[in-house]
């Protein structure tokens, strides 16, 4: 299984448990092995502080109404405004005020705690998703994979908080209110109280878990529109290139409207559930003042008791109007963090054994021993592949499309694992060592050299990050960068565009020369650096790759061989193997594969 086909496989299986519902104390306990426990002082204090601040909330908010009822009942009683009237609203009013304010102040301590699980989260997923092997990077999806991590990520702070601040606090509050109407107005006082909640939790539960299935969709629908309008941005020379504005936008189209119909579904449906929900709190309403209203004629209550009846019933409604929306909140966040969790869930096909070492280079002396390699999608690969590349010394790499060139580089760069032989360098074997020792030996300019959105200077110092600008002007200098950054407003400074597209493909290639320069690695891998490039540009790059492979192991796979005549050995790789191996003149005096390709690019140039 690919580990795209993998990740498509933990979103089928996180969309099924989602419809068999979605422990959520399953998301929990993940989330908590995922952000760690709260190993600083600071946030231990700050979640004490927010859960007894809650604790105190609903405690005001709960007595308040009490307050209340014995300062009507005292105006009642005496007939006119009373010092003892005076005092019970005011106090009624600043405990009202603390239950409202407590929360705020709640809200401003938690922000860091909810920040920082977040970011540990979000960090997390981030470098497990950059730890993942090539494979997964080739078949993923943008779009959709950062729209994961991103609704994960979002999750996070939503279900700290409704869990905590939400959905436990109002149980408690319901206890308390069913407590204090059982001790204050009698048995039944409370019994009402806890069936209109029971009633409207489980109405407002049972429709929202219908409602999350259309949440479902418009998620999808909105994870395809996304993926969508991505892909389509980031490729836009081509689509350009091929007329495609309409296509595109009508594919986008098609996606937005799944994603509108699916909207249309879950909002009326919320209509619905509101209308339910509001009968609900009336009916409630309804039979708690008609019990108020006997008590009063009995004497048994005054005006003042049924305000503070009807304050609690009210009160213990507000949490609960968002009840709805809360649950199915956090049965998403659910989803969506189990759809993060299953990028978590992807094992890398290449990853550092148990001890493994860093290499040790003593000149990198590079060595293939009857290495063999296929990829799934391919019956045929690299079979019994040997050659060595002694240090100092070039060895290039020709053949037609598909013969195993390419794999052969991410063979060395340990993209891949052989499925048989083994690649050392200075005698150690690759496969024991660590991949960021190993890639940090190795200089590589690809064909397509990618720039990052930002200035010339910091695109070359991605060779090496925290060189000089001494060091970075010698680099693009020896590159053959001085004309553009003389000409450049900015100079180094001068930002190059997403993806390196304000400057042309030759600049490119020489940015990606000075990146590999600076780096000064001690082996050098050169993937058809110049096979896009016209002839004059080509010719000045060629100039700017011999200055960089001079004294350096260098690996150059080629499909110019013009630009390889001069290599110390030349292999010609034919069905995955060694077909042909020499000199340039060797090769030619064999008149075989490679004087054939040789014969018709000459005819070709000719």
């Amino acid at each position: 299984m690919t580990p795209m086909r993998g990740y498509a496989t933990h979103l089928k299986k996180a969309d099924k448990t989602a419809a068999d519902d979605v422990p959520i104390s399953k998301a929990l306990g993940r989330l908590t092995g995922l952000i760690g426990s709260l190993d600083t002082l600071d946030l231990r204090l700050r979640v004490a502080a927010s859960l007894t601040l809650t604790i105190l909330a609903k405690l005001f908010v709960v007595g308040a109404p009490l307050l209340l009822a014995d300062a009507i009942n005292d105006l009642t009683g005496a007939g006119d405004w009373t010092g003892a009237f005076l005092a019970l609203v005011l106090v009624w009013s600043a405990v009202r005020f603390a239950g409202s304010a407590a929360p705020q102040l709640r809200d401003a301590i938690f922000q860091p705690v909810s920040q920082e699980a977040q970011r540990r989260a979000g960090v997390a997923v981030f470098a497990h998703v950059q730890g993942l092997s090539l494979r997964f990077h080739q078949s993923k999806r943008t779009g959709a994979v950062w729209r994961t991590i991103e609704r994960g990520v979002r999750g996070i702070d939503f279900l700290i908080r409704f869990m905590a601040f939400n959905i436990g606090p109002t149980i408690f509050e319901l206890c308390l209110a069913a407590i204090l109407l059982a001790w204050k107005y009698g048995l039944t006082f409370s019994l009402v109280a806890i069936a209109t909640v029971a009633i409207y939790t489980v109405v407002t539960l049972t429709i929202t878990e219908w409602r999350v299935r259309h949440r479902r969709e418009m998620n999808e629908a909105d994870t395809e529109a996304t993926a969508r309008a991505v892909d389509s941005l980031m490729n836009f020379e081509t689509v350009k290139a091929f007329a495609a504005e309409d296509r595109e936008t009508a594919n986008y189209d098609k996606a937005v409207r799944s994603y509108a119909a699916a909207s249309v579904k879950s909002n009326t449906s919320l209509q619905g559930l509101n209308a339910a929900q509001g009968l609900i709190q009336n009916l409630g309403l309804v039979a708690m003042i008609l019990l108020a209203g006997r008590a009063v004629s009995g004497q048994e209550m005054g005006p003042g008791d049924v305000t503070a009846v009807l304050l609690v019933m009210m009160n213990l409604y507000a949490p609960l109007n968002i009840l709805g929306f809360a649950w199915r909140e956090i049965k998403q966040c659910a989803i969506d963090m189990e759809a993060m969790f299953a990028l978590l869930d992807e094992r890398p096909d290449v990853a550092d054994r148990p001890g493994a070492m860093p290499l040790v280079l003593s000149g990198g002396h590079v060595r293939f021993e009857a290495v063999s390699f296929a990829h799934e999608a391919r019956v045929a690969g690299l079979t019994d592949v040997s050659f060595e590349i002694p240090p100092g010394r070039t060895v290039a790499i020709v053949g037609p499309s598909g013969s195993g060139k390419s794999t052969l580089v991410r063979l060395l760069f340990r993209f891949y694992d052989p499925q048989s032989g083994r690649i050392t360098i200075d005698g150690q074997d690759i496969a024991t060592h660590t991949q960021q020792s190993l890639r940090e030996a190795i200089g590589l300019v690809p064909q397509d050299v990618v720039l990052f959105n930002q200035t010339l200077r910091a695109n070359i110092a991605y060779g090496r990050p925290g060189a000089g600008d001494d060091e970075i002007a010698e680099a693009a200098s020896l590159a053959r960068l001085d004309a553009l950054i003389a000409g450049a407003p900015a100079g180094l400074d001068t930002m190059v565009g997403e993806r390196g597209l304000k400057v042309s493909g030759g600049e490119r290639q020489r940015v990606g020369i000075a990146r590999a320069i600076l780096k000064n690695p001690a082996i050098l891998v050169l993937d058809e650096a110049t096979s896009s490039l016209d002839s004059v540009t080509e010719a000045e790059v060629r100039e700017a790759l011999e200055d960089a492979a001079r004294g350096r192991t260098t690996l150059v796979v080629a499909h110019r061989l013009s630009t390889i005549a001069n290599a110390d050995e030349i292999l010609v790789l034919s069905d995955g193997r060694i077909a042909e191996r020499g000199t340039h003149a060797d090769l030619l005096e064999l008149d075989g594969i490679y004087a054939g390709l040789w014969q018709r690019q000459s005819e070709q140039a000719g």
